[in-house]
């Protein structure tokens, strides 16, 4: 075994190897610090210059930019408070609370060292594990899978501000979401109200973006101030190395989370969605003092990324020997590998071993130089937290919506981009957590698939005694009885909670608990008319769904009424929550987007979103025409030739281009406005 590593790693040591390795690592830092690309995007895009290269060549490529998206993803995370995908929202709480207070090159040293670290340790991990994997991965099947996926939303739930109940609602309601469409088990659409761009499901991206992104970013755009509240310049070598530093005072954390990550990152379609959770709650539990967890605590950054990179190579795992694809990425890295004249399976850990640890060596060699790389350019990155707020909102919108738009070409995304956009902004007044809606979002087609293949073959719920899924179970209570023993005793004692759902204004709760309680008892009895394999899953979310946010509405009610005794009147009641959270402010911002939406449809996007970002900047953020038209160039330059040209995306027809066609001259290159 030791000759095969070490032939492994003789195999990445050829310059041609070498050269698609750096190549590889720079393309995936630069995909991973766009919102909405990730690893798989660039496994699309760099899959066809890899069929005529040799196996190894070919995989340094895929490998190095796969996993370079994970460690570049911290920048958005951390500078915007966008998690790039579904797994690096947890680096969020404790990462965007740092850049706030002006310690984003703090953070983003912490970060990218703890990826590094996370990268290399998880791929030793594997790589002393690898020979003994295949019992561990065998023994999960669905009923674990299935126990798993509730773990991931126990804890994440449990974590999110100040309300268990609030923090699992949210996950029952992002379970419904995930129930929209058509269901694998039978034809019969669910929720979808005759819409084809529903039909399909619900996507993922311009959920989790407007959720997260568009609540920053108008509240950048309502104060006019940098992500650095405090507007100062601070030391960027100082708190790159301080930042450095604490991944490796915190050195035991690191290893632990990796190795953790590495683990779970073997379990085919959960480990990715679950791992941040997990081990940020591992760092949370394990701490003597959590009081600054999410306020911008160094352990609560490093937990996350060191899990989210070690990962990778337990991802690669159950590809390799099991040929079971766990998600999107390692899909494409599994077609791949048919396509060079490998085959998945067992002959990956006997034959192929050498090729096999190669790609082991690839991956943590590659979070190591991404690391390197982006390090040396966190002094220039780290200033968008220092420009004003006005030009970083334009800016951040063009990519949120563009990423929006990646999934399915269709302004259906933009709609619901900002249709969470609003929501999202709702939950974060009102003290509702937004994690668990995009965890059990990604988790519920998962969830009901391994529910129903387990009751089907037990003939019930027998499965519910098996040792693993008990032990998981018992975990489950135990992190949901300490949280909320945590959250008890910090209400006792005065202990104000911080980070995300820890907003507190039950004016602005209570509508929100209505309209969920509604959204619950709707979709309940809307869902009793289908046949059982199809309503099943919908009643089991609807039923406790139900129930907690009830508990909701009445806790919500009795917060009011003790606020509209310390007020004079209902009125200066309704009038100060209105203030606290901002609503006559965002309207405004929301009315923009709404807009400029509808004249992508008129005039189409290539014109529209230029337009919008210039007249927002001169409207409201009453920049020079000429500082407005510059920007606005840029953003068109951007629209053709990067998402037109390069990333060949197919743009909306608009009624413009519709009226024009039939005018405009042989040869013109329209493509530069449609």
């Amino acid at each position: 075994m030791f000759e095969a590593l070490i032939e492994g790693l003789g195999l990445i040591f050829q310059w041609q190897v070498l050269s698609y390795f750096f190549l590889g690592c720079v393309i995936g830092i630069l995909l991973g610090a766009v919102p909405g690309m990730g690893g798989a995007i660039g496994l699309v895009l760099l899959l066809p210059f890899t069929f005529a290269m040799e196996p190894v060549a070919a995989f340094a490529l895929l490998l190095s930019s796969w996993a370079s998206t994970s460690t570049s993803g911290a920048i958005t995370s951390v500078l915007l408070g966008v998690p790039a995908t579904a797994a690096s929202q947890a680096t969020v709480l404790d990462g965007y609370p740092m850049a706030k207070r002006g310690e984003a090159a703090r953070a983003l040293g912490a970060a990218f060292t703890s990826s590094a670290i996370g990268g290399f340790c998880g791929a030793a991990v594997l790589g002393i594990s690898l020979p003994f994997i295949l019992p561990v991965i065998l023994a999960f099947e669905s009923p674990e899978q299935f126990m798993l996926g509730m773990l991931g939303l126990a804890m994440v739930g449990s974590l999110s501000g100040q309300s268990v109940a609030k923090g699992v609602a949210a996950a029952c309601f992002g379970l419904l979401l995930a129930t929209i469409g058509l269901p694998e088990s039978a034809g019969i659409p669910r929720y979808s109200f005759d819409s084809l761009y529903l039909l399909d499901s619900l996507p993922l991206i311009p959920v989790l973006l407007g959720l997260f992104a568009i609540p920053e970013v108008m509240e950048l755009a309502i104060k006019n101030v940098s992500i650095a509240r405090s507007g100062k310049d601070e030391d960027t070598s100082h708190g790159l190395m301080v930042g450095v530093k604490d991944a490796f005072e915190h050195r035991w954390l690191v290893i632990r989370c990796s190795a953790i990550g590495a683990y779970i990152g073997m379990l085919p379609g959960l480990g990715a969605s679950i791992v941040g959770w997990v081990t940020y709650a591992h760092a949370k539990q394990h701490a003597k003092d959590d009081s600054q967890f999410g306020q911008g605590d160094v352990r609560g950054l490093l937990a996350p990324e060191a899990a989210n990179n070690a990962l990778r190579g337990g991802a690669l795992i159950p590809t390799l020997t099991l040929g079971i694809p766990g998600s999107v990425g390692t899909a494409i890295l599994m077609g791949a590998l048919i396509m060079h004249g490998l085959r998945p399976g067992p002959s990956m850990l006997t034959d192929e071993l050498p090729l096999t640890f190669s790609f082991v060596w690839l991956i943590a060699l590659a979070s190591v130089l991404a690391t390197l790389i982006l390090l040396k350019t966190v002094k220039w990155v780290s200033q968008v937290a220092l420009m004003p707020g006005h030009l970083v909102v334009p800016g951040v919108l063009l990519f949120v919506f563009m990423g929006a738009w990646l999934g399915n070409a269709d302004l259906g995304s933009w709609i619901s981009c900002l249709a969470f956009g609003v929501i999202g902004f709702f939950m974060k007044r009102g003290g509702w957590p937004r994690p668990p809606v995009i965890l059990a979002l990604v988790l519920g087609p998962i969830l009901e698939r391994s529910f129903q293949i387990s009751t089907n073959i037990h003939g019930g719920l027998g499965w519910l005694g098996r040792p693993i899924v008990v032990v998981i179970g018992i975990i489950i209570v135990v992190s949901v009885y300490f949280a909320a023993r945590s959250i008890a005793r910090k209400k006792k004692s005065g202990e104000k909670e911080a980070g995300e759902g820890s907003e507190k204004n039950p004016t602005v709760s209570l509508p929100m608990s209505l309209l969920l309680l509604y959204t619950f008892i709707w979709a309940g009895f809307t869902a009793t008319a289908w046949p059982p394999v199809v309503k099943q899953f919908p009643l089991l979310i609807c039923v406790p769904g139900g129930i907690l946010t009830a508990w909701v509405v009445f806790k919500d009610f009795a917060q009011m009424m003790a606020r509209r005794k310390e007020m004079s009147s209902w009125g200066e009641t309704l009038v100060q929550a209105r203030k606290d959270a901002w609503i006559q402010e965002a309207m405004p911002f929301f009315a923009y987007l709404a807009v400029m939406i509808g004249f992508c449809l008129l005039i189409g996007q290539k014109i529209a979103l230029p337009i919008f970002i210039g007249i927002y900047l001169v409207r409201w953020g009453s920049y020079s025409k000429k500082i407005a038209v510059a920007y606005a160039l840029c953003a068109w330059a951007i629209l053709v030739f990067f998402y037109g040209q390069v990333m060949s995306l197919l743009y909306h027809t608009s009624l413009l281009e519709q009226a024009v066609q039939n005018f405009i001259p042989r040869g013109f290159p329209d493509w530069l406005i449609f």
